[in-house]
C-alpha cells in the first residue's frame, strides 16, 4: 500500500469526508519533484502532516496558506482562517465609492489587502489587537507589495486610529459564548479564541464598533460588517441607533444573512 493510499484510509477511518483530496493536497506540498519517486524525507514530512491533521489541525495550517478572493494569503493558528462567507462582505464593499479604508480586526489581512489590490487608488489601515496577527498581516502585504499602501496598527479597535475613512469594514468576534461548543474542532482548538468570541452574547463588538466610529468615517462613507446568520436585525437596530441610514443585508452563497451595510449621511 503507498503512503497516500494508507493516508486515505487513515484520514476515513477518523471522519474526514473529504480525505482524498485532502491528501492530494499534503502529498504535493510534501514532494519535492513531483515527476521523481519519493525519497525518505519527503515520505517522513508528508507522514507528519497526516498525524497533524488526524488532531484536526486545518488544513490550511499545514499548507500555510489560503485562496481567498483573488489571492493566496499566508495563515497560521495566530489569524482566522479565511472562509467564503468573508468573500461576501470583500464584495459588498467593493460595490461602493472609497479611497480610504479602515479594517478593524484585519487578522490576517485578507479583507483590507483584497480591497486594496482591487482598488489600485485606495490606500487603507488595518488594525488589531494580536501583535501577532499583525505579523502574519505584514507577510501578507509584503508578498501582494501593498507595504506601502497599507498601514499596520496595534489597537484595541479605534484606541489607535486617526484621520477619516470613506470605508469602515469589519469581520469582528461575533460567535456568542454558548455557541462555541458547536463549533468544528479545527476551529474550536487551532484558530484563535479572541478571533471568534467576545466572551457574552456575540453582539458587544458591534456595538463597540458602531459607538466608536463616528470621528472616523466620512460623510457619505460606509460602514461594513460582517455577522452571524441570525445577527442582522440586532445590527441593523444598532446602526440605526447610531446615526447610519441606508441599512442593507446581504446574504452569502448559501443564502444566509451575511453582511450589513449602512451609510454615514451627516
Amino acid at each position: 500500500m503507498t503512503p497516500e493510499i494508507f493516508a486515505v484510509s487513515k484520514l476515513r477511518d477518523a471522519g474526514f469526508l473529504d480525505a482524498a483530496r485532502e491528501v492530494r493536497l499534503l502529498w504535493s506540498a510534501t514532494m519535492q519533484n513531483r515527476y521523481a519517486d519519493p525519497d525518505a524525507r519527503s515520505i517522513a514530512a508528508f507522514e507528519a502532516l497526516i498525524a497533524r491533521r488526524l488532531t484536526h489541525e486545518p488544513i490550511s495550517h499545514l499548507l500555510g496558506y489560503r485562496d481567498f478572493y483573488a489571492h493566496r494569503f499566508i495563515v497560521n493558528s495566530d489569524v482566522l482562517d479565511p472562509r467564503p462567507d468573508t468573500e461576501t462582505l470583500v464584495e459588498q464593499c467593493l460595490a461602493v465609492d472609497f479611497e480610504r479604508v479602515l479594517d478593524l480586526g484585519t487578522g490576517s489581512g485578507c479583507i483590507l489587502l483584497s480591497l486594496l489590490a482591487a482598488r489600485s487608488n485606495a490606500t487603507g489601515v488595518g488594525v488589531d489587537y494580536s501583535k501577532a496577527a499583525l505579523d502574519v498581516a505584514a507577510q501578507n502585504a509584503a508578498q501582494m507589495n501593498l507595504e506601502g499602501r497599507a498601514t499596520l496598527r496595534h489597537s484595541d479597535w479605534f484606541s489607535n486610529v486617526d484621520g477619516l475613512f470613506d470605508l469602515i469594514v469589519s469581520n469582528p468576534p461575533y460567535i456568542a459564548t454558548d455557541e462555541m461548543a458547536d463549533l468544528q474542532p479545527e476551529v474550536q482548538l487551532h484558530e484563535p479564541r479572541m478571533a471568534l468570541t467576545d466572551g457574552s452574547d456575540g453582539l458587544s463588538c458591534y456595538a463597540k464598533i458602531l459607538a466608536g466610529h463616528g470621528p472616523f468615517l466620512r460623510t457619505n462613507g460606509w460602514l461594513a460588517v460582517e455577522i452571524g446568520p441570525t445577527q442582522a436585525a440586532a445590527v441593523s437596530q444598532m446602526m440605526t441607533d447610531n446615526g447610519l441610514v441606508n441599512m442593507r443585508v446581504v446574504t452569502d452563497l448559501d443564502n444566509r444573512n451575511r453582511v450589513v451595510l449602512g451609510q454615514k449621511l451627516a
